[in-house]
């Protein structure tokens, strides 16, 4: 029988030790995905070079193995004040602190060191692909009219796939998002400006590079380039002159705020949000809307953005 596509189901749980199956499980660790992506062994065709009697094909090894895996999820929180959401050991996997504040909220920051890995199980109509020691990166897409979601890249070490059937889920965790609107979605200011916004993308921008040597192999976050765009109308010179600012280098606060009711609160915070040079107009329905450009700057250090739950 062929595999069925439809059938997919992840799992995902923070490793105690990096690049040892942490045995996700669909009871505790189940993920509400969409849009999965699977590369289940990429790596390289290594050629052996021998010397043949005929011309013909050089027999190649595999070499270098990874397993990729892309998918979304919805933005949203746990519905409970100082609650992680269902969704944070994702994030966390991608070079992100958490700190909880019982009762009162959640902040995500970036981390420089000390990086958390995970295990992603991907079932596929009863074959389990693993990923152990993955590491990855994430953008965080805000849209008029559309659900917001986290849209996560992810690489681990290579484990031969099994035949297991698809594990039953307990999926209360994630909880039911809100549509971005004008009402949902109350605040979007830089510089003290509110805009009128059509989309939002906080890329964090993560290098990740695969180490695989002799006695050891792992995924690394080795560097963050973050970075924040948005398409909001054009207004007037003197309410918002993006190219005299972005002339001057402005750094300014940059705050998004997603979501109405407690625990349901998404706050991004980028303190130093540098406006870049405008390279172009966008115009839709008619209206001039500017494709805004930002580079969250660090300060003290890890300090560029968090990410706030209320």
């Amino acid at each position: 029988m062929p595999y069925n596509a439809a059938l997919t189901v992840v799992t995902a749980k923070r490793e105690t030790t990096y690049g040892t199956d942490a045995a996700p499980t669909g009871a505790s660790n189940a993920v509400v995905a969409r849009n999965v992506k699977l590369t289940p062994m990429d790596g390289e065709d290594v050629a052996r070079g021998l010397a043949q009697a005929f011309l013909g094909a050089d027999p190649t090894l595999p070499a270098a193995l990874l397993q990729k895996a892309t998918f979304e999820v919805e933005l949203s929180p746990s519905g409970t004040a100082g609650t992680a959401p269902a969704w944070a050991e994702l994030l966390r996997a991608c070079g992100v602190a958490q700190v909880i504040n019982a009762g009162v909220s959640v902040v995500y920051s970036p981390a420089s060191s000390a990086h958390d890995s995970i295990t992603i199980h991907v079932y596929i109509d009863g074959m389990r692909h693993t990923l152990t020691g993955a590491r990855g990166t994430a953008k965080l897409m805000v849209d008029a009219n559309a659900v917001p979601y986290i849209a996560f890249e992810f690489i681990g070490l290579f484990v031969q796939p099994t035949a297991v059937g698809n594990p039953a889920l307990t999926l209360t965790a994630w909880t039911i998002p809100q549509v971005a609107s004008a009402t949902a979605t109350p605040t979007i200011t830089w510089n003290g400006v509110a805009l009128i916004m059509r989309s939002f993308e906080f890329d964090l921008g993560n290098q990740l590079v695969p180490r695989l040597l002799i006695g050891s192999s792992s995924i690394l976050i080795t560097q963050k380039s973050e970075k924040i765009s948005i398409v909001a109308e054009a207004v007037v010179p003197a309410t918002l002159n993006p190219y005299v600012l972005a002339a001057a280098a402005t750094r300014a606060a940059l705050t998004l705020v997603h979501g109405v009711g407690a625990g349901k609160i998404t706050t991004i915070n980028a303190p130093l949000a540098l406006l870049q040079r405008l390279s172009a107009l966008n115009e839709q329905d008619g209206i001039i809307e500017w494709p805004l450009s930002f580079l969250p700057l660090q300060n003290a250090g890890n300090d560029q953005w968090t990410i706030v739950l209320t």
